[in-house]
């Protein structure tokens, strides 16, 4: 019994952890457009 509340633990910390570098992900915008990115290259003259 003693080994499940240890798995419970364990779960919760590895939740957590998933949780907080998602959180990162999204404050450091790695989730906006990525596939602008690989067609600028595409359009970049026709900005010029």
């Amino acid at each position: 019994m003693d080994i499940l509340f240890l798995l419970i633990a364990a779960a919760g910390c590895l939740a957590l952890i998933g949780a907080a570098a998602f959180m990162w992900a999204v404050r450091t915008h790695q989730f906006d457009d990525p596939d602008m990115q690989a067609e600028r290259i595409l359009h970049e003259d026709d900005e010029a």
